[in-house]
């Protein structure tokens, strides 16, 4: 294909269906018209974060925060999003843009999670990701619907 943007070849498509008719000497004024759909998708990848998974026998080097969980949000901007850690079955902190972090509880156990490396997100018309509405989706297929979310604030 050539390097014509999308719209120019819109634009040039009832040319190129009435081309063929004139050519061959039939009747220019008769125009054939065809229907072209466009669909996005948009996916949203969310990576991990954090170190990599220790070898057997090996300790971590600094122990991990611990945070408090509080009521949090409905919903999480999509844009926000900075990363992912998985804390425990069923449970993914989000790291969100300005280090804040939102705990999204699973509905139901999302085995899957553990072993791929990072999971995706639907992204919606609203750019929001919603519990009860959303769910995470594993590389492998899977969907883990989210039920809600909980803040996180570090303990002091």
């Amino acid at each position: 294909m050539s390097a014509l943007p999308l719209r120019s070849w819109l634009a040039l498509a009832p040319l190129a269906l009435a081309a063929p008719a004139a050519a061959g000497g039939e009747d220019a004024s008769v125009v054939e018209l065809t229907q072209l759909t466009i669909r996005q998708r948009v996916i949203i990848r969310v990576p991990r974060v954090g170190p990599p998974p220790l070898p057997v026998g090996r300790t971590p080097i600094a122990p991990p925060t611990a945070y408090t969980e509080s009521k949090g949000p409905k919903c999480v901007a999509s844009g926000t999003m900075a990363g992912a850690a998985i804390h425990a079955d069923g449970e993914v902190d989000l790291v969100l843009q300005g280090g804040t972090r939102v705990r999204a509880q699973l509905d139901g156990d999302c085995a899957p999670l553990d072993f791929y490396s990072g999971f995706y997100l639907k992204g919606s018309p609203d750019g929001l990701v919603c519990a009860g509405r959303d769910a995470i989706r594993v590389r492998s297929g899977a969907s883990c619907p989210i039920k809600r979310f909980r803040a996180l604030k570090p303990k002091r």
